[in-house]
């Protein structure tokens, strides 16, 4: 078998002499590097291009590799690849070769490619339901084997099969009998002789035309497949969305961006994640978006006068780290609602703060407001069905606990660059219930939250008990619930949350609409799903959704069965530069800011004015301990100050359920900072706060 060792040359526009490999039945052979996932890393796999297929199999020993007949020839490409078939053939003299079977092949005519932008080893194949990320030794390999799917037949660029294509179109093929009619004259057959000569050509040509015309609507109809393809990307099963990146179909040039979670991008190093990240950041794909009539709102239409901060403040101390399990060693036996834990599993804001979270899309409801405005109902539905998605984005990679309020702890929000006042309390210490309220563009948005907490061992499940509402100034209204939430590996491995339930947000007009949170699973490649539908009154699917709750939702007009016509109905703003370990958001850490002359407006019960929440903010993490010893005891004295007739100051509960509803006020007292019946609850607890309270 003739054996070639490859040259590896740089990138050629037409492929070079590789093409001319291809095209006279030469195949491509190589070892390459396959990533598989966070257990075993990057894998060794044997890869064989021929006729327009790559195919890849494991290695376990050199005379395992599946070659071609010795009549075939190979060429290879790197070093390694080298060595090993001289090894292969070293042991065939003393073996019998076994041949092995393939666990991959990839059809390269409906596959696209693209190399790494970050690593000059790297190069990814996108297939209908899969990426491969592969890596090369050397640069020059890489470009060998970049120059090999290239110059084979049938396969087409990234970026051509969104290009324009030139097509003949069979009525502007034309013939022309002048010459034959000519040439017959001369001949001296008479003009009848000659008339029916031309209405045979011409009959002959319309049945050739006829054919040409069927072979380009088949052509036609292949490349709509390839486009349909390679815009969609996705896995072929109800119940799972594959998360790729959906084409905007007019787009002349469009690229295939990629998710963070295709097929490897969950089981990647660190370096190597960031780069599978660099694939939807680098070569962005456009959308259909449902925000191009009047866009999110302009943070500059509004303007605020200060500008709000971007990172926290720097730590005044040195953090020292705590065991949990050490905490639990030591307090074994003890009365666990006495145990109070440090400051360490604590991030700087309180849980009433973490509620204004989910109204950091708050532009979501104003679209759907101004949708419902214009008659698009369904629009407005799925508008909100986003914002319902949207509060868990924050949640992905917050691993610190919010502090628990005070009885009475309030918290306002005054943002007039998304034009939005948001107030929260907290309103029952026994069971933990808080309050909030807030009020939009044509929109008010309010609810009561209740976690109740079970102990699995190495999990924490919370479940929330409450409702949400939200209502629009025409009087239609949305209410829903959230999904139960999980925390993974308290004691041991990496820490992480998922949310999982059903979520069914249920309107009083027209359109309702069911959300499945998909629960994760141990080996789950593609995680954080959510897949779900609007329906109307009479029960049939008006909209088809999916997407992931920590990155972005789409929808599609009916079942879903043409996903790749989805539009994009949101998508979670990237990480801050400036990142810490309570992986807060860029608008989380607004939310404790003390702003230019905004304290002496606040009345005391502001969470922003809770001490130990400001030392640990500030990194004054031995003055936050001690403070949060102190309000801790005062904590424990809430249930009794309840019991003995305390009421929220601005909230009152409604009929039979016992929900709180706003009752109004509060921005008023703000205005002529009129707090008199608002106790210092973060000062030294003492009988007489008791008996004001």
């Amino acid at each position: 078998m003739p054996l070639t060792r490859s040259k590896s040359l740089p990138a050629t526009e037409n492929g070079g002499s590789d093409r001319e490999t291809l095209q006279s039945g030469r195949s491509v052979a190589g070892i390459l590097y396959k990533w598989t996932n966070y257990g075993k890393g990057w894998r060794s796999r044997w890869f064989l291009l021929r006729d327009g297929i790559l195919s890849y199999s494991k290695i376990r020993r050199p005379e395992n590799v599946n070659l071609l007949s010795p009549s075939d020839d190979l060429r290879l490409i790197g070093d390694i690849s080298t060595d090993r078939l001289l090894r292969m053939k070293s042991c065939s003299g003393r073996s019998r070769r076994k041949h092995h079977k393939n666990i991959g092949i990839v059809h390269l005519k409906v596959s696209s490619y693209r190399e790494s932008k970050s690593d000059h080893r790297k190069f990814y194949i996108f297939t209908a339901t899969k990426t491969l990320h592969l890596r090369t030794d050397s640069r020059s390999d890489r470009a060998a084997w970049l120059q090999a799917l290239a110059s084979t037949r049938g396969i087409v660029p990234l970026q051509s099969i969104n290009g324009d294509f030139s097509f003949v179109s069979p009525k502007d093929l034309s013939i022309s009998t002048e010459r034959l009619k000519k040439r017959l004259l001369e001949e001296g057959m008479n003009e009848s002789l000659v008339k029916e000569c031309e209405q045979i050509v011409d009959s002959e040509f319309c049945e050739v035309q006829e054919q040409i015309k069927l072979l380009h609507e088949e052509r036609k109809k292949l490349l709509d497949a390839l486009r349909q393809l390679e815009m969609a990307n996705l896995e072929a099963e109800a119940s799972g969305i594959h998360d790729d990146v959906y084409q905007l179909r007019n787009h002349k040039y469009s690229s295939l961006g990629r998710g963070k979670y295709s097929e490897c991008s969950t089981s990647a190093s660190s370096d190597d994640k960031q780069e599978f990240e660099d694939i939807s950041e680098e070569d962005e794909a456009s959308f259909h978006d449902t925000k191009e009539s009047f866009g999110e709102p302009d943070v500059g239409s509004v303007l605020t006068h200060f500008k709000r901060r971007t990172k926290l403040p720097d730590p005044a101390e040195k953090e020292r780290g705590v065991s949990l399990w050490s905490m639990i060693k030591d307090n074994v036996g003890k009365d666990l609602t006495r145990v109070c834990l440090p400051v360490y599993f604590n991030e700087p804001i309180s849980s009433l703060q973490k509620c204004f979270e989910d109204l950091e899309y708050s532009y979501l409801l104003d679209q759907a407001y101004e949708y419902g405005k214009s008659g698009k109902s369904l629009l407005r539905a799925l508008n909100v069905a986003a914002f319902a998605v949207s509060g868990y984005a924050s949640t992905e990679g917050r691993h610190c606990k919010p502090f628990n309020p005070l009885l009475g702890e309030t918290y306002e929000a005054d943002f007039p660059e998304k034009g939005i006042r948001f107030f929260s309390e907290k309103v029952s210490h026994h069971p933990t219930v808080i309050a909030c309220h807030c009020e939009g563009k044509g929109w008010k948005f309010w609810g009561d939250t209740n976690l109740r907490s079970k102990f699995w061992g190495r999990s924490i499940q919370l479940e929330p008990v409450g409702i949400l509402t939200l209502e629009f100034d025409d009087g239609e209204i949305f209410q829903w619930s959230k999904v139960t939430t999980t925390i993974y590996n308290i004691l041991l491995g990496k820490l992480y949350c998922d949310h999982h339930g059903i979520m069914k947000i249920r309107g009083n007009r027209q359109y309702s609409c069911m959300l499945k949170f998909k629960e994760q699973s141990i080996l789950d490649r593609n995680p954080n799903q959510v897949n779900g539908f609007v329906e109307d009154v009479t029960g049939k699917k008006a909209a088809t959704v999916f997407g992931k709750w920590n990155d972005s939702l789409y929808y599609v007009s009916g079942d879903g069965l043409n996903k790749a016509s989805a539009s994009l109905l949101w998508k979670a703003t990237k990480p801050p530069p400036n990142v810490t370990r309570y992986n807060l958001t860029s608008f989380a850490m607004t939310l404790n800011e003390l702003t230019p002359g905004l304290e002496e407006k606040l009345p005391p019960t502001d969470s922003r004015l809770r001490p130990d929440q400001r030392h640990l903010e500030n990194g004054e993490y031995e003055k936050a301990n001690e403070e949060k010893q102190r309000l801790e005891r005062r904590q424990r004295m809430s249930r009794q100050i309840q019991e003995s007739g305390w009421r929220p100051r601005w909230f009152e509960p409604q009929g039979e359920s016992k929900s709180y509803k706003y009752t109004g006020g509060y921005w008023e007292a703000r205005d002529g900072k009129s707090w008199d019946d608002c106790p210092n609850i973060f000062g030294e607890f003492t009988e007489e706060v008791a008996d004001c309270a």
